[in-house]
């Protein structure tokens, strides 16, 4: 077939509407384009960006699979131009042959180190396929991981703080991969902005999807859930009782210097826990966990210097510095003081005589803040009620549901 032929094609369908026939005829003839390379940008300009956008998307696939560096910037100014100004309605036709286009673009936008120019982008990628804001798509898993690479993850958070309630088919499937991306990435974003507690449960649904061998994904994502969790805790909680067997059996193996972390941490000894970093600070290094283990060890510090408020009620700070393994009087002051702010402690320096006073909570939860709290939570939970309502009733429907119930029934 010529290229003249194929962009007739397109033109004939599109005009018709029959846009699920254009869907099958691009993927069955993308041979086509690929021999007739040479003439791909002739045949763009022929075709108008809202009436043609299937048959752009997939000439524009073919040319990121086949780009040179040479023509790479023209070639990012038509998929800019082509992502912000395409026919949605068009695209969701071809979910998957869009989602490919974002990660070939994301894939070299990353190789060239420069990740800041998709983010804007991929958001709008993002919007362009969504049934709904808690819809996942793959392109979710590319806009996260450039705006790690860029620094800059505020973008990122107007999809993370949304929880998933639906997921894209893209070709009539979903690639696991991205699932497992979108989950560690976001806890990575979470974990940079020390929200722990979001931060574990992104680790958490990583780590419990289920899966008949233990992915690279979930494996990494598991030895920052024990870091988060030792941040947070002091302490590994089980995994859930539905995570995978496979799982449970060989991650903790595959694991063997954060397990030892872990028992370091559980005897409350700063220097046990120094010499384990000590031990394994290649691997960790090498694994860029080096950065939460630290957070480890602070957060033992404080553990420490909370359980001393149960004990005292005055003490001095060289004597606390001694007590919790700190250098010097100087640094706990610099851990009380942060204590403090963050409202972890409730205390008072008298820098006089270099005495810490340990108070009680002053919270009496009888003001009107507190009470708006109380009823903002109240909302979210009677959301989530609501929303796991509505789903019980769609699996309680579901073709699929029925059909197995039967069968077990039968059986």
């Amino acid at each position: 077939m010529a290229l003249e032929q194929f962009v007739v094609n397109i033109r004939n369908f599109s005009s018709s509407g029959q846009f699920e026939h254009l869907y099958e005829f691009c993927t069955k003839n993308s041979d086509v384009l690929v021999k007739q390379s040479a003439h791909l940008d002739d045949a763009l300009a022929t075709l108008d960006l809202q009436e043609h956008s299937l048959g752009i998307l997939a000439i524009l696939c073919v040319k990121m699979s086949l780009s040179q560096n040479q023509e790479v910037e023209q070639l990012y100014a038509q998929i800019q131009e082509f992502i912000t100004e395409c026919n949605g309605e068009q695209i969701r036709f071809a979910t998957d042959t869009f989602a490919e286009l974002c990660h070939c673009y994301t894939l070299s936008l990353v190789e060239r180190r420069q990740p800041m120019r998709g983010i804007y982008l991929l958001c709008k990628a993002i919007s362009k396929i969504q049934l709904s804001p808690t819809q996942l798509t793959s392109i979710h898993a590319d806009l996260i991981q450039l705006c790690l690479l860029a620094k800059c993850l505020k973008p990122a958070l107007q999809f993370l703080d949304l929880d998933i309630t639906d997921i894209s088919k893209e070709g009539g499937q979903f690639d696991v991969k991205y699932f497992l991306l979108y989950y560690y990435y976001g806890g990575m974003v979470y974990a940079a902005l020390k929200n722990f507690e979001r931060a574990l449960y992104f680790f958490e649904v990583a780590i419990t999807t289920p899966s008949m061998a233990v992915s690279h994904i979930m494996l990494e994502a598991y030895k920052k859930y024990v870091l988060i969790a030792l941040i947070l805790y002091g302490k590994v909680p089980p995994l859930p009782k539905y995570t995978s067997q496979v799982v449970t059996r060989f991650i903790k193996p595959l694991s063997a210097p954060y397990n030892e972390l872990v028992s370091a941490y559980a005897t409350n000894n700063p220097e046990e826990v120094m010499a384990v970093i000590s031990r394994h600070s290649d691997t960790l290094t090498r694994e860029t966990n080096m950065g939460l283990v630290k957070q480890c060890l602070s957060s033992l510090h404080k553990k420490n210097i909370q359980r001393l408020t149960k004990t005292f009620l005055t003490l001095s700070l060289s004597d606390m510095a001694s007590r919790v393994q700190l250098a010097n009087a100087k640094e706990a002051e610099e851990y009380i003081l942060r204590m403090i702010e963050d409202k972890e402690i409730f205390a008072s320096i008298n820098q006089k005589d270099g005495m810490v006073v340990f108070l009680d909570n002053p919270e009496k939860y009888n003001t009107s803040t507190m009470f708006r709290r109380l009823e903002d939570d109240m909302k979210i939970c009677m959301y989530l009620d609501e929303k796991l309502r509505k789903m019980d009733q769609e699996i309680a429907v579901s073709s699929k549901y029925i059909q197995k119930i039967r069968v077990e029934s039968d059986s």
